[in-house]
Formats: structure tokens, sequence, C-alpha cells
């Protein structure tokens, strides 16, 4: 993802933080509390976060965290999310929380650290020219868990066009995670334009 990309990015998101209450889901971007929570309960799927460590790539203002501590109170969290100003709520909100560090970082440029499970909500979800970079970052992220990745993104053949966030085939996204596990699931129907991969470490 070229500087360009990732200014884009950071307008958007600066303009729905200006526009929207603070700490709302639709200043992260999102069309309601409804959507997000159905993607939270899918990631959440994957597997028994009880004492696990958890990677959570593009965490915004950490909501995840949140809805996860109502099962796992014992998990390690680290988020990590490029905007500065979704870490400073993330680190308000949950900082002072045991087991948990958030850090303002590209993740598309630094290294992960190993962990038992990794978690990407909406991360995947924005135009980039590089046609390897959701790939790249699919097995970049697949490389630093221990047990397994779950990520979601949108279905090409229902999200409308449109000039930021941009869908995948899910059918040519599950065939390069196949590459990468013998143990791959594709979870479909829990919102009309959206998918949900597992990855699991064989």
């Amino acid at each position: 993802m070229n500087l360009i990309e990732k200014a884009t990015i950071t307008h958007y998101h600066r303009h729905r933080l200006s526009e929207y209450a603070e700490g709302t889901v639709r200043a992260l971007g999102w069309r309601g509390l409804e959507s997000q929570v159905r993607r939270f309960e899918v990631l959440a799927d994957l597997g028994d976060f009880s004492g696990a460590s958890i990677l959570d790539v593009g965490c915004g203002t950490g909501d995840l965290k949140g809805f996860l501590d109502q099962k796992y109170p014992d998990m390690t969290y680290i988020g990590i999310d490029q905007m500065p100003e979704f870490i400073a709520l993330a680190q308000k909100n949950y900082g002072d929380a045991t087991r948990t560090e958030f850090y303002q970082r590209d993740f598309s440029r630094i290294d992960f650290p190993s962990v038992d499970f990794v978690l990407a909500s909406g991360a995947l979800g924005y135009r980039c020219a590089d046609p390897d970079f959701f790939t790249d970052m699919i097995e970049k992220m697949f490389n630093a868990a221990k047990q397994a990745l779950a990520f979601n993104m949108l279905d090409a053949s229902c999200f409308p066009a449109h000039p930021l966030l941009c869908g995948h085939d899910p059918d040519q996204i599950l065939r390069f995670c196949k590459r990468l596990s013998s143990k791959v699931e594709c979870v479909r129907g829990y919102l009309h334009d959206d998918f949900t991969v597992y990855i699991y470490v064989s």
C-alpha cells in the first residue's frame, strides 16, 4: 500500500471522526453497531481464547478487546492500528486493563509478534493498487499465529463500487488460503456483503 493510499485512509477516518461522535462505530467507518458486533461474533467463533494471546490487526478503538473481555477476561491482547486518534481512544478505554497493549503502527510494515490467534476485522477492506497486498497480508498474519487466523473481507459480488473500500472474490481468497494450510473454513451469510475466513495452523 503506497503513501497516497495510506493518506487517503487517514483522511477518510479523520473526516468520520469530525462527522460522528468520538468512539462511535460510525466514526470508525462501520454502518452501525449491529454489523460490527456480527463480525466480532463470527471472529470469536474461531476457537477458545481462554488464556490465549491475541493480536488484533487494525484494532481501531479497541472495540474487539471490549467484546472479547466479556467471555475471555484472562486473554492477553495486543492491538495495532495506524490511526493515532484511534489508539488514543483505545488507550483511554482499555489501556489500564491487565495483559493489554496498544500500538500505533503501520501494520503492513512491521514484524508481528508470535501469538496464539490473529484477528482482523475490516483491516483488509481498503483499496490498494498492489494486487499482492491482500494475499501478502494474509500470509503475514497467518505466519504470526501459533493456532489460527481469522479475518473478514467484503464480498465483491454484493458490495457496490466504492472510492475507498473494495470487495474480494471469496473463492479466489480461499484458493490462496488453502496454499497456507489444509484446514481452512469460510463463513458467509451473517451479513449480506461480508465473509470471514478461518485458517488453522496444521
